[in-house]
């Protein structure tokens, strides 16, 4: 696994410490939910970060399955779709252990894979429970400032965004972004006929989650 970035935040800048480029590993999974939708989001969310802050990002995600090679060459860890989720036995230990020895994972509701996920999830850590996030955590102030917490990207049910956690630690290890869409938010505004508004909402919270985890 790679060792995790360093970065000092400014009130201007951010500056790292560490010269490896940055990038984000999205999860392949079993269950037949769609791990690949939004394929444009991640190189744009990498694309923006590295314009809008001084970290250094490559221009590609890694894609990967929990325990591939590929999976144990980064830390930052995301998934989503809009179907089922299914992690095997051997997958539900892996991820478990990288969690609690550092590792992040951003789980983005695209709308149809919250049920199974957090039956996942629980599998994975079944003593945790999700902790939502009051508006004035860290995450929604450490760059950019969101003081009504998740931006809403993508109106799904009306239900009103939530961030929520699993900690170890005091630390996130998990963050789950749920009634949301961010990713929807991250693809080209064209995609999605998103306005340009919540494109840049979006990219920015997505900043600020990556940033927190950096920093912490």
């Amino acid at each position: 696994m790679k060792i995790k970035l360093l970065i000092i935040i400014t009130a201007i800048t951010l500056s790292q410490l560490v010269a490896t480029d940055f990038t984000i590993t999205r999860l392949k999974y079993g269950g037949g939910g769609d791990w690949y939708s939004d394929p444009s989001s991640l190189p744009n969310l990498l694309d923006f970060l590295q314009n809008e802050t001084n970290i250094k990002t490559a221009s590609k995600e890694i894609k990967a399955s929990i325990g591939s090679s590929d999976f144990y060459n980064n830390s930052y860890y995301y998934i989503t779709g809009h179907g089922k989720i299914n992690f095997s036995n051997n997958e539900i230990n892996i991820l478990r252990d990288v969690l609690l020895n550092g590792a992040f994972l951003h789980a983005d509701d695209n709308y149809g894979m919250d049920q199974s996920f957090r039956e996942e999830m629980k599998k994975v850590f079944p003593e945790k429970d999700w902790v939502e996030l009051p508006h004035d955590h860290e995450i929604f102030q450490i760059f950019y400032k969101f003081p009504s917490g998740l931006p809403k990207i993508h109106n799904h049910n009306g239900k009103s965004p939530k961030a929520l956690a699993l900690f170890h630690n005091e630390k996130i290890i998990a963050l789950y972004t749920y009634e949301t869409d961010l990713g929807d938010g991250w693809e080209g505004p064209a995609v999605h006929n998103m306005p340009i508004d919540l494109h840049t909402k979006a990219l920015k919270m997505g900043t600020n989650i990556i940033i927190y985890y950096l920093t912490n």
